[in-house]
């Protein structure tokens, strides 16, 4: 397809991705994002091979390094007693079967590796402090509106604005979310605090009744993760800047395991996050003529199988070759969304039934559920080994 002025609504991971990828193949883009600075909230992120093939494609490899971690393995740990049900290796075996590492970073490195990667194709390619309203699609064109009053034009709009998507809203109405039971805690530690040695560089998941916790290493090793997810009927807003009492993290986690305290205890008591989790039934259509969605405003997803970003980026590189295949945009529209619907949706399904996975009621239903099953091999198999840039599409 010839060169199209492309709108993205979302300055996040996603929109940030698809700019990349669109403008590398050709295309001229603009992103206009509602905050009125550059930035992303949060702390880790995991990137596997899936999404790593792409972002190693923008030639940012060498600044993923640099500030990330690679993993020696993925473990699965009793709650309390640290207990080891299941190991698969990460690091040089990840590399090796499926060509791109695993990759541990902050989300704010992230943001900034891609936002520059960005603007360093065209100058003031990302517009602040314009929130969308509603777009108004044509024959020959679309618009997208902003409460500042401008009006951006182009052929094609990407709605990347995340889980209250005004782009999703106005084309399929609110998307109804149900209360998974879940809130999840977010606090960091610098490594310097903690007793040595302490947890080897892996990906650590703790698990017990009613509630499991996530910890790696971030930013070269010099930072811990920590994501803490506990049933709870307590509900409140979806939103990754809720500060919480250190003193109710503490009571959350009483009687897991001591790495577990020493890092609650180590944590500046002050920042302290805490946020509920709702579940979205996964969509078959997301696009019209001119409009497309992709990330979390078309497949948002809960952090069980820590593929959030990852789909988001592989949206963008699948969408780009998309374009290049047909020569009309409405056709191209169906072929992007048609190739990423069975998987996004599968990813989605299966991160939810993960948190039943790690929340069985007893030591022993859990021994016995990973005894059945082998997480790498079937991770392996499907999840890590698609490769976006070399994906047939049909």
């Amino acid at each position: 397809m010839e060169r199209q002025k492309i709108i993205i609504a979302g300055a996040g991971l996603g929109g940030l991705a698809a700019a990349i990828s669109l403008s590398q193949a050709g295309h001229d883009v603009e992103i206009y994002e509602q905050a009125a600075q550059l930035g992303e909230v949060g702390a880790g992120i995991q990137l596997s091979a899936n999404c790593m093939h792409v972002l190693r494609s923008f030639g940012l490899g060498p600044e993923l390094d640099r500030v990330g971690v690679r993993p020696g393995a993925y473990v699965f740990r009793l709650h309390d007693t640290g207990e080891v049900l299941q190991r698969f290796e990460l690091a040089e075996d990840h590399l090796k079967k499926n060509g791109a590492p695993y990759t541990q970073l902050h989300r704010a490195d992230l943001h900034e590796i891609l936002a520059t990667k960005a603007q360093s194709l065209k100058p003031n390619l990302i517009h602040l402090n314009h929130r969308a309203t509603k777009f108004v699609e044509t024959d020959d064109g679309v618009e997208l509106h902003f409460t500042n009053g401008h009006v951006a034009k182009g052929d094609i709009l990407i709605g990347a604005d995340g889980l209250k998507s005004v782009v999703r809203t106005q084309m399929f109405g609110e998307s109804p979310a149900r209360y998974t039971g879940d809130a999840a805690w977010r606090i960091t530690v610098p490594v310097e605090r903690l007793p040595q040695p302490f947890l080897e560089q892996v990906m650590s998941v703790f698990m017990g009744p009613g509630g499991h916790a996530v910890v790696y290493y971030l930013r070269a090793g010099k930072l811990l993760n920590f994501v803490g997810l506990i049933e709870t009927d307590e509900i409140f807003e979806e939103s990754w800047t809720m500060k919480f009492p250190w003193e109710k993290l503490k009571q959350d986690f009483i009687g897991w395991h001591p790495a577990i305290q020493t890092i609650i205890d180590l944590c500046d008591k002050d920042q302290c996050f805490r946020w509920s989790l709702h579940g979205r039934e996964p969509i078959n259509d997301w696009s019209s003529k001119r409009v497309t969605l992709l990330g979390d405003a078309a497949h948002p997803t809960l952090p069980y199988l820590a593929q959030g970003a990852a789909m988001s980026v592989e949206d963008g590189a699948v969408l780009a070759r998309a374009l290049a295949m047909r020569d009309n945009i409405p056709d191209a529209l169906q072929l992007y969304q048609r190739n990423r619907i069975d998987r996004t949706a599968k990813i989605v399904r299966q991160s939810s039934a993960n948190r039943d996975l790690f929340h069985l009621p007893s030591v022993q239903a859990m021994r016995d559920a990973f005894a059945k099953r082998n997480e790498g091999e079937d991770r392996n198999a499907w999840l890590y080994s698609y490769n976006p840039l070399t994906v047939e599409l049909v």
